[in-house]
């Protein structure tokens, strides 16, 4: 007597499920949306300087990549170009966009601007990076614990520390590390090595 299974024959390939494309397009699209914000939120995000206040370091209209985790596992260095959200002070006078300048004065540092020079400490910082002299006076001022002064590059075209005052670290997002644009400045961004008193 011969049996009849109900059973696929051994010969036959396995049937495979297939899924609605446009489903499938949708779950690519919502894993990529997760990554993306992801990484954007804890990991690195793009950035555009849409003003000259780092000339010449940065110049209008550069695109940089900004490590966001790195500070938690170190401190921010004197040299460090930051990204920070708006101060309190800031926040009064209107201003939501992140800043970017330059880390100058650490937590429980003297700073002062004289004579076109930044003193750290009552010594004198050379800074080769600078666009022009400072044309103003500036303190001294000790920065509190947990804050730091900053300063644009181009330091008589700065909005930043010498008129609001100090950034709390916890409104630092992260550092400047990578500029991806325009193709022929391309590289990374790294503290000026002569810049310590």
């Amino acid at each position: 007597m011969t049996r009849v299974s109900s059973k696929a024959s051994d010969n036959e390939p396995p049937r495979q499920s297939s899924e609605n494309p446009v489903v499938e397009v949708l779950k690519t699209i919502g894993l990529s949306a997760v990554l993306a914000f992801g990484i954007r939120t804890f990991v690195a995000e793009a950035r555009y300087i849409p003003s000259g206040s780092m000339l010449p370091t940065l110049q209008v209209n550069d695109r940089l990549i900004v490590d966001k985790i790195g500070y938690h596992f170190k401190t921010p260095q004197r040299g460090d170009i930051v990204v920070f959200s708006p101060t309190d002070a800031l926040q009064k006078q209107n201003f939501h966009d992140a800043f970017i300048k330059r880390v100058i004065g650490l937590p429980g540092e003297k700073v002062q601007v004289k004579a076109g020079r930044v003193y750290i400490n009552d010594q004198a910082l050379r800074e080769n990076y600078v666009a022009d002299a400072a044309q103003y006076e500036y303190g001294p001022v000790t920065v509190p614990d947990g804050s730091y002064l900053v300063l644009g590059d181009n330091r008589n075209n700065s909005y930043d520390s010498h008129y609001w005052g100090f950034v709390p670290r916890d409104r630092i997002i992260g550092r400047a590390v990578v500029r991806f644009w325009p193709v022929d400045r391309v590289g990374e961004i790294v503290p000026d090595p002569a810049y310590s008193p």
